[in-house]
């Protein structure tokens, strides 16, 4: 009979604590809903977690774009046979600004426009030369 007794006690403390529990996540839930009425977040954990979703999905944006770019940037480098180079590509046609012809763009053939490559380390030593005034 005792031992009955006391598991009847020790479920009636278990209830009361569960019945505690339950009155204690009422309240936190009408507090969420006046806050969100008012235009705050719900909880300060929700506040924290949504900051660090956003910083999550700008992280995936940046590094969305970053790899975009990189693919372009290799597309770039890649020559019709297939090979990829480091070189620059160089012009080989040039769109006409006539408004009476179509923009279409147009091969230089034997004029094509030069283009000097980079100074080397050597070029440091040698002076640039001072340009004289032109008198008329």
């Amino acid at each position: 009979m005792m031992a009955i007794v006391s598991e009847l006690s020790m479920s009636q403390a278990e209830t009361m604590k569960l019945q505690q529990h339950t009155s204690d996540n009422r309240s936190a839930v009408e507090d969420a809903y006046r806050k969100l009425d008012v235009g705050l977040p719900p909880t300060d954990d929700a506040d924290i977690e949504w900051q660090k979703m956003v910083r999550d999905e700008e992280a995936k944006a940046a590094r969305r774009l970053l790899k975009q770019q990189a693919e372009e940037e290799a597309e770039q480098y890649t020559v019709p046979g297939g090979v990829t180079t480091t070189a620059e590509p160089r012009p080989n046609a040039y769109i006409p600004d006539d408004l009476t012809e179509l923009p279409v763009p147009r091969p230089y053939g034997a004029l094509a426009p030069f283009k000097p490559t980079e100074p080397g380390a050597c070029m440091r030593h040698i002076r640039k030369p001072v340009i004289k005034p032109i008198e008329i």
